[in-house]
């Protein structure tokens, strides 16, 4: 092959490539069509997964719609591993693959679906037409910008629908999460006293309980206005207070994504007030997404990467994933003499320091 051949070839993939990228907001944004419709409820039945029309999909929700267009939107999403796309006779038909089956609601009422609709309610969206002033201005995130000067910690305070949905969420990845983490880590033993740092509705802190019946005693602690919503839960406490202040006393402390979305400063500042609320040979348990040192196209870096660039759009501009040798150093600047990562989830990291 002669090398001007070999240019146009990559000259038209490169421009293909930038086409794929330019367009891959239909992708997320799909994926929320098919989470309001409540496709994957549709498809699953029960465990069924048996392969269906967009036509008879919509017959079981909502007979009056479009299914043409909910098969384009099916086959787009087919082309990421969404659905198993089926063609017999002429008609496609479509199933859920495992990432599908992620979006199924259990007998909880929780899955992946809340965490796909609430990053992409309205005033989450109007933040990404922004991004770029987290570049030009560092010291204001895009969300506060695009929302009136509102923060989203800020606005989940005041709007209770947004909070509600903030708290399924987390519940819907979180339970998947921690069922990896009580079946592979034993540093829950010996702890009497644990205490949950944001831990929004207590999902966590109830099945750590549940599994560890030597702890007698779980604080449940979050911003007042997210703990006063919490449903009732035997053994736990839930308090209110602002982790800045202080954080309740415990033999150990447990906290997922809270550190994530702070800036260096900051962070040392909550593992200093953990630091100083377990006793000598306590243990801090922090579970947060670890970015690799090095940078690759798998699907754990890419989502690593992308939700780093999440949390400088909605939550802190100068809040960012970080890497384990960045954690570990952060945690021996606010006094903590062992550290170790525990590579237990894909997307998440469990993170041991103790005092």
């Amino acid at each position: 092959m002669h090398w001007s051949t070999m240019d146009n070839t990559h000259s038209k993939y490169a421009r293909l490539a930038i086409m794929e990228l330019a367009n891959m907001i239909s992708v997320p944004m799909s994926l929320n069509a098919v989470v309001r419709l409540n496709v994957a409820d549709s498809i699953w039945q029960n465990g069924s997964n048996t392969p269906l029309t967009a036509s008879e999909i919509l017959s079981r929700i909502l007979p009056s719609a479009d299914p043409e267009n909910l098969q384009r939107i099916l086959r787009m999403l087919s082309s990421y591993g969404v659905f198993h796309e089926h063609i017999a006779s002429g008609e496609r038909r479509y199933s859920l693959t495992d990432i599908g089956k992620t979006l199924v609601t259990d007998e909880n009422g929780l899955s992946y679906g809340s965490y796909v609709l609430q990053h992409h309610q309205e005033e989450l969206m109007k933040a990404w037409t922004m991004v770029h002033e987290a570049v030009v201005d560092s010291s204001t995130e895009p969300f506060v910008k695009a929302n009136g000067g509102e923060t989203a910690y800020g606005m989940y305070g005041r709007k209770p629908e947004m909070n509600e949905l903030m708290q399924k969420a987390m519940s819907g990845i979180s339970v998947p999460f921690m069922k990896a983490v009580l079946e592979g880590y034993d540093g829950f033993e010996g702890v009497e006293r644990l205490v949950d740092v944001g831990g929004s509705a207590g999902d966590c802190l109830r099945m750590i309980l549940e599994k560890h019946s030597h702890i007698k005693q779980g604080v449940n602690f979050d911003l007042p206005e997210v703990v006063a919503k919490a449903p009732k839960i035997d053994g736990v406490t839930h308090v209110g207070g602002d982790m800045f202040s202080f954080i309740p006393k415990g033999d150990a402390i447990f906290m997922k994504w809270v550190l994530t979305t702070w800036t260096d400063e900051e962070v040392k500042q909550i593992l200093i007030n953990c630091f100083e609320a377990i006793p000598v040979g306590g243990k801090l348990i922090a579970c947060e997404p670890v970015l690799p040192h090095d940078t690759d196209d798998t699907h754990r870096t890419r989502a690593l990467l992308e939700g780093d660039i999440f949390v400088m759009t909605i939550y802190r501009a100068k809040g960012k994933h970080r890497t384990e040798e960045e954690y570990h150093e952060l945690g021996k600047l606010a006094g903590f003499t062992s550290f170790r990562a525990i590579y237990i989830d894909y997307f998440y990291t469990l993170l041991e320091y103790k005092k």
